[in-house]
């Protein structure tokens, strides 16, 4: 009972049939949706109005708080707060009682007041959906991006988002208000790889006019056209691994070295001596030589543009860098020529490899990098002295059969390459096997770190 008085009197109201009534008191003064965004403000007059003659959508929610309370509100309130029926101490009374009595939120900390990007983004859209008149639905939440690529003040949109006709309607106004939901000047949208050698992307610039970007990763700037060159986030995990191997005063060879998305880590970081970057594709070789310069190791590299097949290069490297997907075989006899005869030196071959799914017994057992939490992912790459006391046999154990069978095979096929193009046996150790990230279901990126060393005469 919200108040226990007799012959008008309201002197004895109590908190529980408040407290009882809140949740239909909170709707009625204007609570915000399940999404968590503040009611747009169309949206409230229209709460407060409700429809004609029938006291609005907040009245009807004020009587459902009375009868939950088991009570009888007073029917109007005069300006000050009070029932003009009743004695002024005791209207004022009854409005204090329903202001204390309501359940108050605590304090938010700064952190927790900041909505995450991905709700405010759905909150700005609802809102604007609201003042044009339209109504927000299950297709249009399905449509919005949780997830999104963002390369300094632009941010790049997956190809399967605002793909409902509503969308259009709104014209340039959407892609404004999205932009400022994610704190972004421009904005572009993905579309399908293009089936050509190149691998180039189709990117439609939504917002701006400019489509050079400056992406920072580890320490490294990136500078690049988005609308010509792809960026794949999902290599960081052996972006990073590069940077943590110790090249001083190796020559690297990188046969497809596109941006420089590995050539820069190898100079920057791992400290390798000189890199010889092949690249074909013209908008990547601009790239390419405007990131040698932004990071101060333009003079460290030398650029061959044009097919790597055809790379005029021998006996120069310690280390071949082999980063196409979904494989670099055509590259390695090349690999095999620019390798150091008197030493060798590693080859790191990328390759996607089709894989069974795994039995359900097995699954947490030999997750993924790409299944596993974010301080799994970088793991440190091991040296060959540690590789030659049984870490074979510990590989074998933990990597799928597939990428293993795929593994040997390539061994096999290298070191058959280096003996017929030296005429001396040559002998080939799978030092490592990193699984990158899932490229399609069933297929993964994966990198083979293969040593590469002549026979030593008998």
């Amino acid at each position: 009972m919200l108040c226990s008085g007799r012959s008008g009197t309201w002197g004895g109201c109590r908190g529980e049939g408040v407290r009882e009534a809140a949740p239909a008191l909170q709707a009625a003064f204007g609570r915000g949706p399940a999404l968590g965004c503040p009611v747009p403000a169309a949206e409230g007059a229209r709460r407060q109005r409700g429809p004609a003659g029938a006291g609005g959508e907040g009245s009807g929610a004020v009587a459902a708080g009375q009868r939950a309370a088991g009570a009888v509100l007073p029917a109007a309130l005069d300006p000050g707060g009070r029932d003009p029926a009743l004695p002024p101490r005791h209207g004022f009374r009854l409005v204090a009682s329903l202001t204390a009595s309501l359940p108050q939120d605590p304090v938010p900390s700064k952190a927790a007041s900041v909505q995450p990007p991905a709700q405010k983004l759905r909150c700005e859209l609802r809102r604007l959906l609201v003042e044009r008149g339209e109504s927000w639905s299950e297709e249009l939440e399905r449509d919005v991006p949780r997830t999104w690529q963002r390369h300094g003040d632009l941010v790049l949109l997956s190809e399967d988002s605002f793909s409902a006709a509503l969308w259009a309607k709104l014209g340039p106004v959407l892609w404004e208000t999205v932009a400022a939901a994610l704190g972004a000047q421009r904005l572009a949208k993905r579309g399908r790889v293009l089936p050509d050698k190149m691998c180039s992307p189709t990117v439609t610039l939504l917002l701006g006019h400019n489509s050079w970007v400056e992406h920072v990763d580890n320490g490294i700037r990136y500078t690049f056209d988005v609308t010509k060159c792809m960026f794949s986030p999902g290599n960081i995990t052996e972006k990073l691994r590069v940077a943590s191997m110790q090249c001083s005063g190796e020559v690297l060879v990188d046969l497809y070295a596109g941006i420089g998305y590995f050539t820069l880590p190898y100079l920057v970081h791992a400290a390798a001596a000189f890199a010889h970057a092949c690249e074909w594709n013209p908008h990547a070789l601009e790239a390419l030589r405007r990131n040698l310069a932004l990071n101060g190791v333009q003079d460290r590299c030398q650029i061959h543009a044009g097919d790597s097949r055809q790379l005029q290069l021998r006996d120069v490297a310690d280390r071949v860098n082999l980063g196409l997907i979904p494989s670099s075989e055509e590259g390695w006899p090349v690999a095999c020529r620019v390798l150091k005869k008197s030493t060798g030196g590693v080859l790191h071959i990328h390759h996607n490899v089709e894989s069974r799914p795994l039995p359900p017994a097995l699954k947490d057992e030999q997750r993924l990098p790409e299944e596993s939490s974010s301080e799994q992912k970088d793991e440190e790459h091991r040296g060959s002295e540690e590789m030659e006391s049984g870490v074979q046999e510990v590989l074998a154990a933990r990597v799928r059969p597939e990428w293993w069978s795929w593994a040997e095979a390539a061994a096999v096929r290298i070191r058959g390459l280096l003996t017929e193009l030296h005429s001396q046996p040559w002998q080939t150790h799978i030092l490592h096997i990193e699984a990158v990230k899932s490229y399609a279901p069933h297929v993964h990126h994966i990198v083979l770190d293969l040593e590469c060393r002549p026979t030593p005469p008998a």
